[in-house]
């Protein structure tokens, strides 16, 4: 079988700056997937640069393997704090380790955690209609159990 460490070395000698490993897998059929993405995207012709690079570095006589290299589609949920980071300012799904489920803006992703900003309707004690109440959320990654871009089309 293929050594992860080993594709993980191949992958990131090959990145750029802004660019990350999302996840990498290798299965005991040496079926190799790699996940890569950027803070400011990622082109085909860097999954491709990547692909070729590690394929250059392995030996088919040695072992045989596929390899598939591509970015983490919009729907998949996030692996990574780097994918949060990428997602600053942007609106996201949340799902808490206690069953909570939040969307809205994610204003902050560093080290320690996130803060979410989410906008709901609530009706003040004595109040007639309701109000929009923005409140922030401050979490820890590991208070999530899922999180996900929200995908809009306004």
């Amino acid at each position: 079988m293929i050594d992860r460490n080993l594709i993980e070395k191949l992958v990131k000698d090959r990145l750029e700056e802004d660019q990350f490993i999302v996840g990498i897998s290798v299965s005991e059929s040496n079926r190799i997937d790699v996940f890569i993405d950027g803070y400011s995207g990622l082109s085909i012709d860097m999954c491709v640069a990547v692909s070729r690079h590690v394929e250059h570095s392995l030996d088919r006589e040695d072992e045989d393997f596929s390899l598939q290299v591509s970015s983490p589609g919009l729907s998949e949920k996030f692996r990574v704090k780097e994918q949060y980071i990428k997602y600053k300012g942007k609106a996201i799904e949340i799902v808490t380790i206690d069953g909570a489920e939040m969307e809205g803006k994610l204003l902050v992703a560093d080290d320690s955690g996130i803060v979410l900003e989410t906008s709901v309707k609530e009706k003040p004690e004595g109040a007639k209609k309701k109000i929009v109440v923005v409140k922030e959320h401050h979490l820890k990654y590991d208070e999530i159990k899922s999180a996900k871009a929200v995908i809009s089309f306004k």
